[in-house]
Parts: C-alpha cells; sequence; structure tokens
C-alpha cells in the first residue's frame, strides 16, 4: 500500500520561498507518476506540476518559471521548489500519485503581502 506524507509547508511573505516534501512509502518513488496540486478556499484544485516515472515533468502555466519539481531517489521523495511566491499561490498543496490512486493529506502554503 503506497502512502505519500507531505511536509515543508508554512508562512512566507511575497517574494519568497520554500520547498515542499512529498516522501512515498510502500512503493520506490522513481516507480511512481507522482504529481503536486493545490487548492485555495472557493476554488477548484488545480495542478501545479507532475513528475513522470521517466523524469518527464509539466507545470501549471500560473506556476511556469517559478516552481520546480523534483526526485531524489536516496530519500524516496519528490520535492516542489516554490520561488518568487505570491499571496495567490496560498493554498493547501497536496501531492497525488494516479496509479495506485494515492493522495496524501496536504500541507497548508500561506503567503503574506
Amino acid at each position: 500500500q503506497v502512502q505519500l506524507v507531505e511536509s515543508g509547508g508554512g508562512l512566507v511573505q511575497s517574494g519568497g520561498s520554500l520547498r515542499l516534501s512529498c516522501v512515498a512509502s510502500g512503493s520506490i518513488v522513481s516507480d511512481l507518476d507522482v504529481g503536486w496540486y493545490r487548492q485555495a478556499p472557493g476554488k477548484q484544485r488545480e495542478l501545479v506540476a507532475f513528475m513522470y516515472s521517466d523524469s518527464r515533468t509539466n507545470y501549471g502555466n500560473a506556476v511556469k518559471g517559478r516552481f520546480t519539481i523534483s526526485r531524489d531517489n536516496a530519500k524516496n521523495a519528490v520535492y516542489l521548489q516554490l520561488n518568487m511566491l505570491k499571496p495567490e499561490d496560498t493554498a493547501v498543496y497536496r501531492c497525488l500519485t494516479p496509479s495506485p490512486y494515492t493522495w496524501g493529506q496536504g500541507t497548508q502554503v500561506t503567503v503574506s503581502s
């Protein structure tokens, strides 16, 4: 059974940076496709970044050039580096693997203006 645990969220000022972690257990992370999604209050969930097992990546339009997804096979983790943060980046960030379909519990990112 795959489990995903996120960490690294917090409160940061506009223009600041954070690094989110998504640590996998029950599977080798390099065998998984893993994505980061976010949802702000009153808004739909949106794709932030996605990394396939073959290392191809996709990014949501709102974060291209500011956020970077990466993977550390030794730590069995997928990371999301958030740079040049804006107040509109405030949301709960969760990681997902589509197969087997598994969500993490989420981590809150709050960006103050």
